[in-house]
């Protein structure tokens, strides 16, 4: 689905990657990154099915050794064993056509392979080893993702533009020269891949950034200059509230204006910390903005001097996550059930009013409330609900309606 004010993203030409498509009319994809070493094959696949479980439609794991890329093949069939088809793209830098031109299994594996042009080598062997890199390809008939980023910019280029940009009348400043270098090298990636026989439909773009306005001003000029597909994402969004606040600030702008077609989160977790949280952000970026639907809605009030119970906070929480939790087997058994919203609201000030606009609703007493609580379904008032166990029958409530309301397939 496509914002109503804008039902035309800018993108033009459709890649599969495996049995996703990217691009043209598409639907925006979500996309993650493992953080295991790939040459850990349990470690890796137990990841890549954890992410791929929470909605990760397409997964990237990294190829930087060899024992990484003779992995890659065994990765693959003990998820196909599992029934787990998400395609895995590569992430290669330094040695990746020394790696795919040694383990073909690797690279007859992988959906999609992504190329940094900055990490591929130096002078005569960059333009070599993006050929060799290139070749194999095309004799595979893999896609690519031409990944430029900001902290490993392809040095001689950088060089090369600086030189152009001391001889102009008005010098462009070193941050606008840094956003032409990144775009620049995307392209004429880009347009060299197709001179050695990639298809255009077989090319992904991305120009990755730390900064939010750094990201958004060079995507915004990469759109206006391409029509292949483009992967948004700050390569270091941070930790925690910070890097979930940068990432949608940025990628909200550019997915307003018709600009992304696939997007990852790239949060830095907390250690130990649950790697699939950059999954769930993504879909709450597209799902809040209306682009995408993938798991029921929870609307919950924030709380005032009229709830100083927490009991509706932690219905909310606990309903929130009942329903994420019970999607992946919703999603084959109950078409539609994605666009359910539900209501928890803490007092009568907007409870029923919001109760009412939900699918379900509960409106909780407040302080000093009558201590009953009203269930809305679809605008009706349905059953009141009291006493000590209004947690257990309200989710009941919900199972029921998602077993009436959506069909089995």
């Amino acid at each position: 689905m496509n914002l109503p004010n804008n039902p035309n993203r800018h993108t033009t030409q459709t890649v599969q990657v495996g049995h996703v498509l990217v691009g043209g009319s598409a639907p925006v994809v979500v996309q993650s990154m493992t953080n295991t070493d790939t040459a850990d094959v349990a470690a890796t696949v137990k990841q890549v099915m954890q992410l791929a479980q929470a909605g990760s439609e397409m997964v990237r794991i990294t190829v930087n050794t060899a024992e990484a890329a003779a992995a890659v093949a065994k990765i693959r069939e003990q998820l196909d064993a599992q029934g787990c088809q998400v395609p895995l793209i590569g992430d290669f830098h330094f040695n990746g056509h020394k790696l795919l031109s040694s383990y073909p299994d690797c690279a007859t594996a992988l959906a999609k392979y992504r190329i940094n042009p900055g990490n591929v080598g130096k002078g005569s062997k960059r333009d070599e080893q993006f050929a060799r890199m290139i070749e194999i390809a095309c004799e595979h008939d893999k896609p690519v993702r031409i990944g430029v980023n900001w902290g490993s910019l392809d040095q001689a280029l950088l060089a090369r533009l600086m030189d152009e940009n001391a001889k102009r009348p008005a010098p462009k400043e070193p941050t606008e020269l840094m956003h032409e270098a990144v775009v620049t090298s995307a392209l004429e990636s880009a347009a060299e891949a197709e001179k050695l026989g990639l298809a255009k439909d077989k090319i992904i773009l991305s120009c990755k950034m730390s900064g939010v306005q750094d990201l958004i001003s060079v995507y915004q000029d990469l759109a206006s200059k391409s029509e292949y597909p483009l992967h948004l994402g700050l390569t270091e969004a941070g930790m925690g509230s910070k890097g979930i606040v940068a990432s949608t600030a940025a990628l909200a702008v550019l997915l307003q204006e018709g600009i992304g077609d696939t997007i990852r989160i790239s949060l830095t977790p907390e250690p130990h910390g649950d790697r699939c949280k950059e999954v769930v952000v993504a879909q709450e970026i597209l799902q809040s903005m209306g682009l995408r639907a993938f798991t029921p809605q929870v609307v919950a009030c924030p709380g005032c001097g009229r709830t100083s119970s927490t009991y509706f906070q932690q219905l909310a929480k606990d309903i929130q996550s009942y329903l994420r939790e019970q999607m992946p087997a919703w999603r084959g058994q109950y078409p539609g059930v994605e666009n359910m919203s539900v209501a928890v609201m803490g007092c009568v000030v907007n409870g029923p009013g919001e109760s009412k606009h939900a699918n379900i609703g509960i409106s909780l007493p407040g302080t000093g409330e009558k201590p009953v609580a009203p269930v809305y379904i679809d605008g009706e008032k349905d059953v009141t609900l009291k006493g000590d166990n209004i947690a257990s029958e309200f989710q009941q409530i919900v199972e029921t309606y998602v077993k009436t309301h959506y069909g089995h397939r």
